[in-house]
């Protein structure tokens, strides 16, 4: 970026213009869109704050998540009118496209 001059002079420059950044220990980043999520596991996350401002720059290989149809409050409730387990539960609510009563028929 600018050739010539090492991490710590470009520290001190950016200092100077009241930047700062650090480098965060996150092992997992999820943007939640409308119509699934975009995950980014073991990410390289930099805080920058600038003029009052603080800004995230994120890196690493993502991959997008389907929106699930259905809630934990849908999970819950067949999982108690039916008394099976969650991946069952899961696997039924998957099936029905979220449809709760279906879910519930195909578990009895």
């Amino acid at each position: 970026m600018f050739g010539g001059v090492n991490p710590a002079q470009m520290k001190g420059m950016m200092k100077k213009m009241g930047i700062s950044q650090e480098e965060l220990p996150v092992r997992r980043v999820v943007f939640e869109m409308d119509d699934g999520n975009l995950v980014v596991d073991n990410p390289n996350v930099m805080r920058i704050k600038m003029q009052g401002q603080e800004s995230f720059q994120v890196t690493g290989d993502a991959v997008e998540e389907e929106a699930e149809v259905f809630s934990n409050e849908d999970l819950e409730m067949v999982m108690g009118q039916t008394g099976k387990e969650i991946g069952e539960v899961r696997e039924a609510l998957e099936k029905s496209g979220g449809d709760i009563a279906e879910a519930i028929i195909s578990l009895r």
